[in-house]
């Protein structure tokens, strides 16, 4: 059964049965014994109450002779005859044990209780059938009311337990009601306690859906502004070779569209690139890898660039540091330090790559003998498509917040500071793998 409540309903209401039962059936147990226990103190009363009377008053044995009377009283002298019998049938036995006992008398079963004096024998029996069927009566009044009650609390379950499902009703709701336009937190007040998590965790959801969102669109809106000028820039160029009137100029302008060609190429690659790396981008698996092989890899990477340039670019490790991530994903990040370090080095400058590490944490740095970013700058390059008054003209304005992305599904630090090389010095720290 895969309905709560339906669960809840079988559960109680069978235990509630099960209750009952046992009670019902405890309950008329103890009626049956106290009511035996009270014919036989009825018995004993007057069987004692004619032993310490004289002989039996006429209207006394008017009632006692009475043919609904179910008792049987019989009253023997002491030499053994009878002086009083109040039915001529059944006859009560003539060996008297004292106190209580059962005897079979004409073929049924009697309760006889005898008592002696000086001077008689008094013997007062019940059939046991009598006493048994007034005790069942009493026993089934006793029960009568738990079984008219037992419907009445099956009802009364069966209210309560949907009263208290009423907000799990109501919160599933509220979540059927929501859509991707409409991500408001549910609404928490008056939620149980045991629902109340489960409402925060919702509530948590719709919030990481609302920023991945708002990511996205404004992701689609940087991307769209971006995509339009080297788009116009590569019409431009297309009919500007069209119109080009000697091979020269024709030369000329195919150059220009191949290299607005691969700066194409290459925002759409880096735009690619920080989609994944954006909060609700293709996740990898991550695991345990070798830093330093990374930094090795994106740093051979960065040789063709760095040779374009006229730059000398080196990389030392100290020892090797074994991180947690995706190794693609660093490489890329790694690659992406390493390209803006070269491009803003200068021609004859010097880059450096090292891999170090301390206690808690693996560094990666990244020094350059550029021109520097002023401190006060540093926060706004991490920005998608920002670039510096005088940079680079040819850069997207990606790699450093693709360097972002990266750190931050890693819960990795990077910071920016002076290099002693003159530049600027990136610094990466991602925690070691226990």
């Amino acid at each position: 059964m895969n309905s709560l409540r339906g669960r809840l309903l079988l559960f109680l209401l069978s235990l509630a049965a099960l209750v009952a039962a046992v009670v019902a059936a405890a309950s008329y147990r103890n009626v049956l014994a106290e009511t035996d226990q009270i014919f036989d103190y009825q018995l004993r009363q007057m069987a004692l109450s004619l032993r310490d009377q004289g002989a039996i008053a006429e209207s006394d044995r008017a009632a006692l002779e009475d043919p609904s009377f179910d008792y049987v009283v019989q009253v023997w002298t002491a030499d053994g005859a009878i002086t009083y019998s109040s039915h001529r049938r059944p006859a009560l036995p003539r060996a008297v044990v004292l106190g209580f006992t059962e005897a079979t008398i004409d073929g049924r079963p009697w309760r006889v209780f005898s008592v002696a004096s000086r001077s008689r024998v008094i013997q007062v029996a019940q059939p046991l059938a009598v006493r048994h069927r007034l005790a069942a009566a009493a026993a089934w009044r006793s029960v009568a009311p738990l079984l008219v009650a037992a419907p009445l609390v099956a009802l009364a379950v069966w209210w309560l337990v949907g009263l208290s499902l009423a907000p799990l009703r109501d919160l599933v709701a509220a979540v059927r009601a929501r859509d991707a336009e409409s991500l408001e937190p549910l609404p928490l007040a008056g939620l149980p306690s045991e629902l109340a998590p489960l409402g925060a965790s919702l509530n948590a959801l719709l919030a990481r859906l609302g920023t991945s969102f708002d990511v996205q669109r404004s992701f689609v809106a940087d991307a769209a502004h971006e995509l339009r000028s080297p788009l116009t820039a590569l019409k431009l160029q297309l009919d500007l070779a069209r119109r080009a009137s000697d091979e020269a100029t024709r030369a000329r302008a195919f150059e220009d569209l191949s290299a607005g060609t691969e700066r194409m190429r290459r925002l759409i690659e880096q735009l690619l690139v920080l989609a994944r790396a954006e909060p609700g981008g293709a996740e990898a698996a991550f695991a345990a890898i070798d830093l330093v092989e990374v930094v090795r890899l994106a740093t051979a990477d960065t040789v063709p660039l760095a040779a374009a340039h006229g730059v000398a670019i080196e990389f030392e490790a100290a020892a090797p540091q074994t991180v947690v991530g995706d190794a693609a994903a660093l490489r890329i990040l790694i690659r992406n330090l390493a390209d803006n370090a070269v491009r803003h080095a200068g021609s004859g400058g010097r880059v450096l790559l090292r891999v170090d590490g301390d206690a808690g944490a693996a560094i990666v740095t990244v020094d350059d003998s550029g021109p520097g970013i002023p401190a006060t700058e540093r926060a706004r390059v991490f920005d998608r498509f920002y670039r510096r008054d005088g940079g680079d003209a040819t850069g997207s304005g990606l790699g450093l917040a693709i360097v972002r992305a990266i750190a931050e599904r890693h819960r990795a630090e990077v910071e920016l500071a002076d290099s002693p090389l003159g530049g600027l010095r990136a610094e990466l720290k991602l925690r070691r793998s226990s």
